[in-house]
């Protein structure tokens, strides 16, 4: 049973520079992803895919595999993160003969994920009936979108019925995403991580203190702080 953790790491960042490589609380970043992945122990293969030979080389120095660098066409900002997968499995298949049954996509812009996070997601794959599952966390039920005018369309209307969150269903969102796991063949047939239209994917709920994705320099901040603090605020939270 072949299970291949995937660590996209494309060079380029505009928001915040160098974010794969960036220095977070003494290591770089991508340090984090890759020692979760190997100490889960629930991969044979792990592989970070980047177009960076700098990230490459320090991927490299931290056990992870990098057999080769993403062309720049699936590198840019407007590049999809499916194509970028598809090319690599193929690759992968072509010259490895490598075909795993589960493919688990780790970003590294999360964190204070947990392996405890991966092994949810897994064992939630571990049900044959189960196609992919990604990790989520709790949000408002109502979501909108800004007229021209910045005046608030309400998208998901039926939440409308009443201004009380307990009166509506709860709202989730995909957390960064800390964790996607998808079976490599269900993969294939969506060239998606989630099965958005579909209902084929299931949610694993993370607390919201911790689904912190690194997309601007404010969420650095805060990551870092959560992240040295980690160990008390689960403790207080215990309290609760």
């Amino acid at each position: 049973m072949k299970n291949l953790a995937i660590i996209p790491a494309r060079g380029g960042s505009s928001r915040i520079p160098n974010k794969n490589i960036r220095i977070f609380n003494g290591k770089p970043l991508i340090y984090y992803t890759i020692k979760q992945a190997q100490q889960s122990k629930l991969f044979d293969k792990v592989v970070v895919d980047t177009n960076s030979p700098e990230i490459a080389k320090i991927a490299k120095k931290y056990g992870a595999e990098v057999p080769f660098l993403r062309p720049e066409y699936l590198a840019t900002s407007k590049a999809k993160i499916g194509d970028a997968i598809e090319y690599l499995l193929k690759r992968l298949k072509r010259e490895q003969k490598y075909i795993p049954r589960i493919i688990t996509v780790l970003q590294t812009t999360s964190p204070l994920r947990e392996i405890q996070d991966i092994k949810a997601c897994y064992k939630v794959m571990s049900n044959p009936k189960i196609k992919s599952a990604s990790t989520i966390c709790e949000t408002s039920p109502w979501f909108f979108h800004l007229s021209k005018e910045n005046k608030l369309i309400l998208v998901n209307k039926k939440a409308a019925k009443s201004s009380n969150t307990q009166e509506v269903k709860k709202g989730y969102l995909l957390n960064g995403c800390m964790v996607f796991m998808i079976k490599t063949s269900f993969f294939m047939k969506i060239k998606q991580l989630t099965d958005m239209a579909g209902g084929q994917t299931v949610g694993v709920l993370c607390p919201r203190w911790r689904s912190v994705d690194l997309d601007y320099p404010e969420d650095w901040v805060l990551a870092e702080l959560l992240y040295r603090n980690k160990n008390k605020i689960s403790e207080k939270l215990k309290k609760f």
